[in-house]
């Protein structure tokens, strides 16, 4: 007989669900979708483990990473997986959280789950997450729950007077019982809808020193910029410096950055068309992103650089880039152009849209007239952002209402923050940038943990000046469970949906 552990495949697909619905003949209509093995398997290799018997796979356990303080000790499985989704999966997360493990009952005397188990374990130390948590079934509970608790019934097991073949396993794993779950599965008739939380410690784990702010609380430095000339490129540089600079001092865990606030730069080029002209400054927009991301890495802190003229293939978009403070890059096309964008500059809108990880959990990114289309706000709520980030440029007050007032209803209808930044003053001598208005803010849910009147911060109008916010995702969470009205969870998901054609490959 030879028996061996290795990475679940998707083209395991067919064997794993035969597997599941013998190990759980009571449950045998939720199986696992194609779809959910394939976004585990593509999003988290290494978590998703299998054990084959001569050839034939015979378990598996399934996990994700999560930052555990966004879930607390009172979640659902729907909570803790994003309905599914896995969006709540990130590699900067604390914990490995077990969302799956079954056994083929025809190999059970094996004692093929404590394998799985200890490389579970073994896992976790590899990548210095502090703990293993699940939320583990009870499954014989349905046979005494008429004259015992659940409480009850955990500790009878516990002192083994009850045998329950998931939870006596679990700590016999040394697995430690946190708490009942109510709710937890609701399919699950055999548990009574109940679950035990419990968890291992990694006593080996090492606390990372990324700024992760496990109290939740986050800092973000807006930068209202002021339009005005500079004698060269080192200037411009110099400028950008000094506010970095000053958010660093201030510990700020972001940074952000005006929409097209480099454009000071195509003074030079003025006697050229407006298109001619932007592709000329998309010339230095590679040498600019690289300079900025030095910033992030010396400043230790995460910028977004606003957003700046791109040329590919002949063609201009209006892109920002995120620099992480470890030096990563991300970046993001503008979707929705204006029609002065269009007509002056020819520029073609991007055909992304995605939430990013950051050492302080997901973030959303788009620029300016996006925030006035609400699905891409939604799209990136479901993908488990909470802060979403809007630099913008606006000439005049009305269409920086239009900003305003769309960022304000995103962040009601998406349980999220919304920081949004602009360019001031004027620019003579650029054409087609003469005036600007902007006034930087930070927008909240309206809900009894956040201002009444949804401002979380702003600035004074029209004026350059920096705007240093703190925001708690914690009252996100309470939002999300206890608001006076829960936007995100009470969608009408059989009535209609948000749907990305463009899926991220």
């Amino acid at each position: 007989m030879e028996i061996s552990i290795r990475k679940l495949e998707y083209s395991d697909y067919d064997e794993l669900v035969n597997v599941m619905r013998e190990a759980y003949p009571q449950m045998k209509e939720y199986v696992w979708s194609k779809k959910s093995i394939q976004k585990l398997t593509n999003i988290f290799p290494e978590g998703q483990i299998c054990i084959t018997v001569d050839g034939k796979l015979a378990a598996a356990c399934l996990s994700i990473i999560v930052q555990y303080e966004l879930f607390g000790d009172d979640h659902t499985y729907a909570d803790i997986t994003a309905d599914y989704t896995f969006n709540t999966h990130t590699s900067i997360g604390n914990v490995l959280y077990g969302i799956e493990v079954f056994v083929d009952p025809e190999f059970r005397t094996l004692r093929l789950g404590r394998r799985l188990y200890d490389a579970r374990k073994e896992l976790c130390e590899q990548l210095n997450l502090r703990s293993i948590i699940l939320g583990g079934r009870i499954p014989n509970y349905s046979k005494h729950s008429h004259e015992l608790s659940p409480r009850d019934y955990i500790s009878k097991v516990r002192d083994k007077e009850i045998y329950d073949p998931v939870l006596s396993f679990q700590l016999s794993n040394n697995f430690l019982p946190i708490r009942v779950l109510k709710k937890y599965l609701p399919e699950d008739e055999a548990s009574k809808e109940n679950a035990v939380l419990l968890q291992w410690n990694n006593i080996y784990y090492s606390k990372k020193n990324l700024n992760t702010m496990q109290d939740s609380v986050i800092r973000l430095g807006l930068v209202q910029w002021q339009m005005r000339h500079f004698k060269n490129i080192d200037e411009f540089y110099n400028q950008v410096e000094f506010f970095v600079n000053v958010m660093g001092d201030y510990k700020a865990d972001f940074v952000l950055f005006p929409e097209l606030f480099n454009t000071p730069l195509l003074a030079p080029f003025n006697h050229l068309s407006e298109r001619e002209s932007m592709f000329e400054l998309a010339k230095l927009t590679e040498e600019i992103k690289m300079r900025i991301s030095d910033f992030a890495i010396s400043y230790n802190v995460n910028i977004i650089s606003g957003s700046m003229p791109f040329e590919e293939n002949g063609e201009l978009f209006n892109i920002s880039y995120l620099m992480h403070r470890d030096g990563k890059i991300d970046e993001y096309k503008k979707i929705h152009i204006t029609p002065n964008e269009k007509r002056y500059y020819g520029m073609k809108g991007g055909s992304e849209i995605k939430a990013f990880d950051t050492d302080c959990g997901k973030i959303g990114l788009i620029i300016c007239y996006d925030v006035e289309f609400p699905e891409l706000p939604r799209l990136l709520a479901d993908q488990g952002m909470k802060i979403l980030f809007v630099p913008y440029l606006t000439d005049t007050q009305n269409a920086y209402t239009r900003v305003r007032n769309c960022a304000a209803a995103r962040a009601i209808e998406n349980e999220c923050y919304v920081a949004i930044a602009g360019c001031v003053g004027n620019l003579p001598g650029v054409n087609n940038m003469d005036i600007q208005f902007g006034q930087a803010a930070v927008l909240t849910p309206s809900d009894f943990s956040f201002p009444t009147n949804g401002v979380k911060g702003e600035a004074t109008p029209n004026t350059e000046m920096t705007l240093i916010v703190d925001v708690d995702l914690n009252h996100l969470k309470d939002l999300h469970y206890n608001g006076a009205v829960r936007t995100i969870t009470d969608r009408r998901k059989d009535l209609y949906d948000t749907i990305s054609l463009n899926t991220e490959k």
